[in-house]
């Protein structure tokens, strides 16, 4: 099983097109995406269509989840709640209904799925070791795969020691045999570790292996979709800059 995993795509569709092109020339079997199909971006509904049709399995993030009506947006910044109250307007009912239909955490050919962490689905960012830890405690699973947090980066538990982790670059592979890990994508379409082209990971199931892939696309375009849409100047400007 050769597996193309994808978060935090947030309405990016020349990012998420970018990325399925890449994974396409792998010859991969499926496409996972831990969440955040919509968000900051201005082109919901097109990314929604592409991953009703690509995404063996599709989890809910807190941004697709807001965009529904499912949770509140008090807790987000400005520019995301502006964001949610446009994705909603501009999604159609059976997009929206494709969204209410996906969950925050699942499972699927032997990985544990968040789009959080395993303790908070929605909310967690794994960032730190000691996070990690607790993580796996409570998944109880070998492999992990969350988003969120728009950093692509791995941690890792030998038996009887402590969990450790770090970023991860453009070409960085892990061998997942004997160890526990939680492993983190990156954001296709917002990424936040000071490289601006699109991120997302080729796992190899039955080798127990994973490359972290980065993939060039039209940021310009990105950008002037946001401006066009009336969307704040703040959610486009930060994509050339990758924070």
């Amino acid at each position: 099983m050769l597996a193309a995993v994808l978060s935090d795509i947030h309405a990016n569709v020349q990012a998420l097109e970018a990325v399925l092109e890449a994974a396409d020339r792998e010859g991969v079997d499926e496409i996972w995406c831990l969440g955040d199909v919509v968000g900051y971006g201005a082109d919901p509904g097109a990314c929604v269509d592409l991953m009703r049709e690509r995404s063996a399995v599709c989890l809910a993030g807190n941004h697709d989840l807001a965009a529904i009506g499912a949770i509140s947006t008090d807790v987000f910044t400005q520019g995301a709640a502006v964001a949610a109250r446009w994705t909603n307007t501009a999604l159609n009912d059976e997009q929206r209904a494709w969204l209410s239909g996906l969950a925050p955490s699942g499972s699927h050919a032997g990985a544990a799925l968040y789009h959080g962490s395993p303790r908070d689905p929605v909310w967690e960012y794994v960032l730190s070791a000691l996070a990690a830890e607790m993580c796996f405690d409570e998944a109880g699973r070998p492999l992990i795969l969350v988003g969120h947090s728009h950093v692509a980066l791995a941690f890792s538990r030998l038996p009887g020691e402590p969990a450790t982790g770090e970023t991860r670059r453009d070409g960085a592979v892990l061998d997942l045999k004997g160890a526990e890990w939680i492993l983190n994508p990156g954001s296709v379409g917002q990424p936040r570790d000071n490289d601006p082209r699109a991120a997302w990971m080729l796992l190899d199931m039955s080798a127990g292996r994973c490359e972290y892939r980065r993939a060039e696309y039209d940021i310009p375009a990105a950008q002037s979709a946001i401006r066009a849409a009336g969307l704040p100047e703040s959610l486009a400007d930060r994509l050339r800059l990758g924070v």
